[in-house]
């Protein structure tokens, strides 16, 4: 059965919204005439947010769900919907009620008809208080300088994937906030924004503290290290390593040839090994090696996994898969 959307909703101690959302959803499906499908994804809630799931799924063959067994966050949830969406179009929403499902038919145009692969939802007025406002203008502004990518609100939670987008990608930890820019390093290019509605939080209170900006500068670094540089290990490791090595080997050198030259005009000489810049020579030396011969080792085990690898394909010809 063919699917227009998929619309995936991470749910952590939302009983109070679900209800509501569900409802809404359902009236912007079904004024659209979308062929559509509802995928909760229960991220180990404590409340009764899983009874009010199946309660909607025993209602409507629409809603499909998935529970985990404990929390195991954001991107563990939006990767398992990924997984399992048929949609043409993938939309990703929070399940708190500050994304409005009416922005849904916009987004889904901008992936049929204007051909993006992903386009971000821009909370371009927000309802949030100064201390969270300012810390997220901070957190995209370097976002936007490390990825290159002209988004304003790369923690919006709203966005829109074409089906091909979602099939190619795997997230994990909290690199939920980076789709785009991993999306970007497997060659989809094609990302636009739309200023979206930034509703007030009705029900519940917010899951997010101030551990999220630092665990997102730290994902930031972890997924541009790996994205750049985990088929090529070497590039890295073995530049930093060369860098190192020869530093110690010429600083080496330099000492050996000023004690030859102390000795020959009879000078007085200090013994190399009783200098300190020959023991930070020799410290270089040995990180010069040891970063090599990482990067050969990583190298190793990335030529292993490269039957594995995950290479975006475009296209297939001739083939019957």
């Amino acid at each position: 059965m063919h699917t227009d959307i998929s619309v995936i909703i991470p749910v952590f101690n939302e009983e109070e919204s679900l209800p509501e959302l569900y409802n809404w959803l359902q009236r912007v499906m079904t004024d659209h005439s979308f062929a559509y499908e509802l995928l909760f994804i229960d991220d180990g809630s404590s409340d009764t947010s899983w009874d009010v799931i199946q309660k909607l799924a025993q209602l409507d063959p629409q809603v499909k769900a998935i529970s985990f067994a404990r929390n195991f966050g954001k991107s563990a949830a939006l990767d398992m919907g990924f997984a399992v969406a048929t949609g043409e179009v993938v939309i990703t929403m929070d399940a708190d009620l500050q994304d409005s499902p009416d922005e849904i038919p916009a987004l889904y145009d901008m992936i049929q008809k204007e051909g993006y692969e992903i386009v971000s939802g821009w909370k371009k007025k927000r309802l949030d208080p100064i201390s969270k406002t300012i810390p997220s203008r901070f957190f995209n502004g370097v976002t936007r300088w490390i990825s290159g990518i002209k988004l304003h609100d790369f923690n919006c939670g709203l966005k829109a994937y074409n089906k091909k987008v979602v099939k190619n990608i795997h997230i994990y930890g909290e690199m939920h906030r980076y789709i785009p820019l991993i999306a970007k390093w497997q060659g989809f290019t094609k990302i636009g924004e739309k200023v979206v509605e930034h509703r007030p939080r009705k029900y519940g209170v917010t899951k997010f503290g101030w551990e999220r900006f630092i665990n997102g500068f730290l994902d930031l670094i972890s997924v541009s290290f790996v994205q750049r540089y985990k088929k090529k290990p070497m590039h890295f490791f073995g530049t930093l390593g060369t860098v190192s090595f020869l530093s110690g080997f010429f600083i080496t050198l330099w000492l050996i040839g000023k004690k030859i030259h102390g000795i020959a005009n009879e000078l007085p000489v200090r013994e190399i090994t009783a200098q300190p810049l020959f023991f930070l020579a020799l410290v270089a030396l040995i990180v010069g090696v040891q970063l090599f011969l990482t990067g050969f080792l990583a190298e190793l085990m990335a030529s292993n996994n490269s039957r594995k690898a995950d290479y975006t394909i475009e296209s297939k010809l001739n083939f019957n898969d």
